[in-house]
């Protein structure tokens, strides 16, 4: 019998250790020297505040709860029934050109779903953090998503990624667009999801999206009564996925409009997700 985690201590250890993971980030982006960052691929970037942030993370996890696994973009991992996953410096095209939009992602998931998760945003010290059934809040205030009724007058943004073809993303855009909506692209998918939960955009679409990079503002989206798509069958934390994350009213047409088969979670079909 899988034995329930301590999920108040892992909550409370979460806020703990992310203020000194995003103290460090913060550190990293004000000291760091213009062009002083490789590439793992084309518009890959990594950074040595990427490797020092997860080094930090990881030891803090492993001193504190030995038992559980984690996977982290940088380190790697192979996941378990309980795993941290864990996303150092998410935006890092950002931070290596010293824009100050990028974020510390850390989620803790039970069966390959978050259940506890956090970004944190260390230049505006802006802290998103959500439980499962518990709620999302910013900066300790309760947050929900817009009440945007139709694409005519919603501000979407959306993802885009190498490891698929350049049309499909070309074509949802065009569609949207045509359906009425606003469209901007930060370059952080965490902090996207994360705005898409506290009400400052309505809609976060993208085809292809590693876990460590949205399971955290997945649940965000869903703890703040939005729509999320469902994760394909048979996927697991190692696995990409295609992210769909909206207020109700616009969900449906923005899945029509991705070109995906997407089936959405209403936030009606939650149920009691209390642990």
């Amino acid at each position: 019998m899988t034995q329930i985690p301590d999920l108040d201590a892992r909550e409370a250890f979460l806020s703990d250790m992310m203020a000194r993971a995003t103290a460090l980030a913060l550190n990293g982006f004000r000291t760091r020297n213009a062009g002083d960052f490789s590439l793992k691929g084309a518009q890959d970037f990594l950074t040595e505040t990427d490797l020092a942030v997860e080094a930090l993370i990881r030891a803090e996890i492993a001193e504190r709860f030995p038992q559980d696994a984690i996977l982290g973009e940088e380190g790697g991992g192979t996941p378990a029934h309980a795993t941290w996953v864990i996303d150092p410096i998410d935006g890092t095209a950002n931070f290596a050109r010293g824009v100050p939009h990028f974020c510390v992602i850390v989620a803790f998931c039970l069966a390959g779903e978050a259940v506890l998760a956090a970004i944190h945003q260390p230049v505006t010290g802006e802290r998103w953090q959500a439980r499962r059934g518990h709620g999302c809040s910013l900066n300790g205030a309760p947050v929900r998503v817009t009440k945007t009724p139709d694409m005519g007058t919603a501000c979407l943004e959306m993802g885009w990624s190498r490891r698929h073809p350049l049309a499909p993303y070309l074509q949802a855009q065009e569609a949207a667009i045509t359906a009425g909506a606003n469209i901007r692209r930060s370059g952080s998918g965490g902090l996207a999801l994360a705005y898409v939960a506290s009400g400052r955009s309505d809609g976060y679409l993208e085809i292809s999206m590693n876990s460590w990079d949205c399971v955290a503002g997945l649940l965000m989206v869903r703890e703040a009564g939005g729509v999320v798509a469902k994760v394909p069958e048979g996927l697991s934390l190692l696995d990409t996925r295609p992210v769909l994350a909206a207020t109700p009213a616009i969900a449906a047409q923005m899945a029509g409009i991705s070109g995906l088969d997407l089936a959405l979670i209403f936030p009606a079909e939650e149920g009691d997700r209390d642990e």
